[in-house]
């Protein structure tokens, strides 16, 4: 699918009735959903790992992160393999989604900016907003969303690699 200058794609997915969207070019794959190797005292959202191609891969319940109940596996529940640049490292991570739907490619005029209120998520980590099918797809900022403290972890172990 080409694009042009003025547009920029996106996966979309779903959690519980809302539509997200991440970057296509941090996607490295997508996953159907698989039992994980629990990590003790890690924060609530992390899953535990699991084995991507011979490389261990954090899971993220992204329900959790962004502030929503946690994750409920069904035939639709699949992992987005992504890679986030953080800190000057790439932070390949598993972001659990309740269902993928496409790849979509959106106008750049037509990203709205974050809403400040009205969501029941946080809005610190919304890049954008599209209108679309009568509703809306949040472009999450995987840099706000994966950057502070609680993912000091992540970052410092293996799966860790200079950008």
């Amino acid at each position: 699918m080409a694009t042009n200058a003025s547009e920029s794609q996106y996966v979309t997915f779903g959690l519980d009735d809302e539509c997200f969207a991440v970057p296509v070019e941090v996607v490295r794959e997508i996953l159907d959903h698989e039992d994980v190797f629990r990590i003790p005292h890690g924060p609530d959202y992390l899953l535990g790992l699991r084995d991507v191609r011979g490389q261990g891969v954090p899971v993220i319940d992204l329900r959790l992160r962004l502030g929503m109940s946690g994750m409920a596996k069904t035939t639709h529940t699949r992992v987005l393999v992504i890679d986030v640049p953080i800190a000057g490292r790439l932070l390949t991570l598993g972001l659990v989604a309740d269902r993928v739907f496409e790849v979509a490619s959106f106008q750049k005029d037509a990203v709205e900016g974050a809403p400040d209120i009205g969501v029941r998520w946080s809005s610190e980590y919304i890049s954008g907003v599209v209108r679309r099918n009568g509703g809306f797809v949040v472009i999450i900022d995987l840099g706000r969303l994966f950057t502070g403290a609680d993912v000091t972890s992540l970052v410092a172990g293996p799966q860790a690699r200079s950008a």
